[in-house]
């Protein structure tokens, strides 16, 4: 599929937008003055596949953590910013590698100033994020509630504001829960600016809801070249959006996800617990480091399009009645007891992992 053309912005060593491959990124939901928890949750999300995150910074106290925290994290560290110009300066003093923020609620003009004139110093991108849910008193009135105008008319103005003080390294995002609305507020500004845009749809709900919403409203804008890089947000642990993310990319082509399952649905010909045996080993897949290869693992329940799903695979197993058959590239490994598949088939994915896990 044909992208979208946009200026690049880099967030330390990360491309975003310019043709670079569409970024992955998620938000912490530890208190940041918890430097422990925040790493450690960092880390987990790396270990997940994500690229970038972002830190809620609430006071200054928060703000002062982040020079340990940037110093320390794997991934480029993002400082989320609301109404309080002094914390954006504070954060981009710590050694942070970007800003989201809106600068109309930032207050005076010179105090977008301030911090432009810090981010200029530092050559650090900032994120203006509309969300429907808090657009403008005066926007509301003017188009009748939330509308996809009513964000581009937001998002022009703070673009405006960095503009006319020679600033130029943003970042877009219109994100709204109603799909439709953040599908036509992304389609319009994409036709009117060539700023990199961070897809996503906000307060999508649980992995339920929010899953379906987030491939929905992502995926189409993906489908049709919109979009440079993106969260899906999704209640809860954080680590559990990344999976979600990687495996819209994949379906798109738009990236090589390293780790793909496949399973069949179960029919009536279906003998074994195929669901806790596909649940078992997807959990487990959840868990592997990064790896340098794609890797390929099927999860098949019966005779008639298993064995074939299995050989297609790097590793698979075909189930029947109290026995099933091994995969390995294609091969029959081993003819094995029900109780024995999970171990065996768990077994040989270590082994792949131990010779293909990316290095570092």
């Amino acid at each position: 599929m044909h992208r979208k053309t946009t200026k690049p912005v880099l967030v330390g060593p990360v491309t975003i937008g310019g043709g670079a491959p569409i970024v992955v990124q998620s938000m912490t939901n530890t208190d940041t003055r918890d430097i422990g928890a925040t790493l450690a949750q960092i880390h987990a999300l790396t270990d997940a596949g994500c690229e970038i995150v972002r830190l809620a910074v609430p006071d200054d106290q928060a703000a002062t953590a982040l020079k340990e925290i940037a110093a320390h994290s794997p991934l480029p560290v993002i400082a989320d910013i609301h109404f309080d110009y002094r914390l954006a300066i504070r954060a981009v003093e710590q050694g942070i590698h970007g800003l989201r923020l809106n600068p109309g609620n930032i207050g005076a003009r010179w105090k977008v100033q301030e911090v432009v004139r810090a981010v200029i110093e530092r050559q650090i991108p900032i994120r203006i994020g509309v969300n429907a849910g808090s657009l403008e008193k005066e926007l509301l009135e003017k188009y009748g509630g939330p509308t996809a105008a009513g964000m581009i008319e937001s998002a022009l103005g703070h673009i405006r504001l960095l503009e006319e003080e020679g600033y130029d390294k943003i970042k877009i995002s219109l994100k709204a829960s109603s799909v439709p609305l953040m599908i036509e507020a992304y389609r319009q500004i994409s036709e009117i600016i060539d700023y990199p845009l961070h897809l996503g749809v906000t307060e999508a709900g649980t992995v339920r809801s929010g899953v379906v919403k987030s491939a929905i409203g992502i995926g189409t804008l993906l489908a049709e070249g919109i979009g440079d890089t993106l969260r899906v947000s999704l209640t809860g642990d954080p680590v559990r959006e990344i999976p979600v993310a990687l495996e819209i990319l994949r379906v798109l082509g738009l990236r090589q996800r390293s780790v793909e399952l496949i399973s069949c649905p179960t029919c009536g010909r279906t003998q074994v617990d195929l669901t806790l045996l596909a649940e078992n080993v997807e959990e487990h897949l959840a868990r592997l480091p990064g790896l340098d290869k794609p890797l390929k693992i099927a999860v098949m329940g019966c005779a008639v399009n298993g064995p074939g799903e299995a050989r297609e695979a790097d590793f698979g197993i075909a189930a029947g009645k109290g026995m099933g058959l091994l995969f390995r590239k294609g091969e029959i490994a081993a003819s094995l007891p029900e109780n024995e598949l999970l171990p065996a088939l768990l077994g040989e994915i270590e082994d792949y992992v131990l010779m293909h896990k990316k290095p570092g």
